[in-house]
């Protein structure tokens, strides 16, 4: 058999869990000895289709064996799927629903799935992580992804089912990146309403987000207000080795939740499948996990 091939495309290089994405491709591609590309979309879904449909066009020997994609947009391509499909190409989507996967796999000829964080469950966990934070209840400057994004959307619901009736969220949107959180808060900061309000914590639903925020607080003039604001517990999501586990042994983060990255398993999983003619479970879930534990946030209170 050829050497398999595999395009990985992700949606910016500005965010600490893509560069996860692709590092964990680069270096399971190279245990499974299997080549990969990773190509970013710079969170421009018409970049993004673009890049895609160009690999699934090139000549028949250039095309990749499978596709993985972090989708930019809430359409997850559809038409770039169905021409994938039809051109033998596998297709992963990640951290994404999809709905047109199960219609999909009942035709393609080769392996169509998703793999995804439970990101309900890394809500629910961050939600758990507020309760312990705050025992008393408060108010949590809350830092979520993109309105159109079902992770965002997911992570929100699972984070609303855990925390206590008695914490209150001021939610703020941003585009999962350090620059596009500072700008919210930054933007929100200077509204008459936002001055008066008491906040007791600020949770992002990715880290990077969570460091933008504290950028944004730290550009506060007044030594007072800003001292403040500093002085609050900040959580954040993904929680990789090198970035969210770092700024929680630094200080910068009360916590985060760790969500290993599904790019490992996404390749694994179309090797395999490839291998075995056989088309892999609709969707395959990668579990997260506090940091640091939840009880020991709870006895550290």
């Amino acid at each position: 058999m050829a050497k398999l091939n595999f395009l990985v495309s992700l949606t910016t290089r500005d965010n600490d869990y893509q560069q996860e994405q692709a590092s964990a491709a680069e270096e399971t591609a190279l245990r499974l000895g299997v080549g990969v590309q990773v190509v970013y979309a710079e969170n421009d879904a018409i970049k993004q289709g673009a890049q895609i449909l160009s690999a699934i066009q090139a000549p028949e020997a250039a095309r990749p064996n499978a596709i993985i994609f972090e989708p930019v947009g809430a359409s997850a391509l559809p038409q770039a799927a169905r021409a994938a499909a039809g051109a033998v190409i596998g297709w992963v989507v990640i951290n994404q629903e999809a709905d047109y996967i199960r219609e999909l796999r009942r035709t393609a000829r080769a392996a169509v799935f998703s793999v995804s964080s439970d990101h309900l469950e890394i809500g629910r966990t961050q939600g758990q992580q507020f309760a312990a934070l705050l025992p008393q209840g408060g108010t949590v400057l809350y830092i979520q992804g993109p309105s159109d994004n079902s992770a965002a959307r997911q992570r929100t619901t699972g984070m609303q089912e855990t925390k206590p009736a008695n914490i209150r969220i001021i939610a703020l949107r941003a585009q999962w990146t350090e620059e596009s959180a500072q700008r919210a808060v930054a933007s929100w900061m200077k509204l008459s309403t936002s001055q008066k309000q008491r906040v007791d914590l600020v949770g992002a639903q990715d880290d990077s987000m969570a460091l933008g925020a504290r950028k944004a607080m730290q550009e506060e003039p007044d030594e007072v207000v800003r001292a403040k604001w500093l002085s609050l517990p900040f959580t954040g999501c993904d929680g990789l080795p090198k970035t969210g586990q770092e700024y929680v042994r630094k200080g910068l983060l009360a916590a985060t939740v760790f969500c290993p990255p599904n790019t490992t398993l996404a390749l694994e999983m179309l090797v395999a499948a490839i291998q075995s003619g056989k088309q892999p479970p609709e969707l395959a879930l990668t579990p997260p996990s506090s940091i640091p534990p939840l009880d020991d946030l709870v006895l550290s209170d």
